[in-house]
């Protein structure tokens, strides 16, 4: 799994002219399963989401974590991530993980964010639809994080 991560003062979701999700500070997550993922490394994601320190402490430093700031968290599905552009001009995303699998694991990612943030600080799109992101990058800082080490570990 790979969660592209956006460090954002507000972030938005529509889709088809309704807002989905909404959040002020905190992270806007694109989140991309491959084939091959499993739940363990869903949970293993989500608890290195909400740990990442990355919001300014008093001093200034990068120091703190979505659960010290009490910022909220804007999931959006990503099967992209996993394009493999190597050959020609037109991405591949054989990598990606069949739908059925990657809603199951994006859904277990959520379930995972709202058990140590509360549902008031997770907010979602929908997965698989067509969606409009709206956000102001906060830094900017953008992180990426995957479980490949994890896997590798396992």
């Amino acid at each position: 799994m790979k969660a592209l991560i956006q460090r954002v003062g507000k972030a938005s979701v529509t889709v088809e002219g309704t807002v989905q999700g909404a959040i002020d500070q905190g992270f806007v997550v694109l989140l991309g399963v491959r084939e091959g993922d499993d739940e363990q490394a869903a949970r293993y994601l989500a608890d290195k989401t909400v740990n990442l320190r990355v919001f300014p402490d008093p001093q200034g430093r990068m120091n703190l974590s979505l659960k010290d700031n009490g910022g909220g968290i804007l999931v959006i599905s990503q099967f992209t991530l996993y394009a493999d552009t190597r050959k020609g001009n037109r991405p591949s995303f054989i990598q990606a993980a069949k739908p059925e699998l990657a809603q199951q694991l994006y859904s277990l990612y959520v379930d995972a964010l709202t058990a140590e943030l509360g549902k008031k600080r997770v907010a979602c799109g929908i997965f698989g639809a067509h969606m409009l992101v709206e956000l102001i990058n906060d830094g900017p800082v953008t992180i990426e994080l995957n479980t490949d080490r994890y896997a590798k570990e396992n």
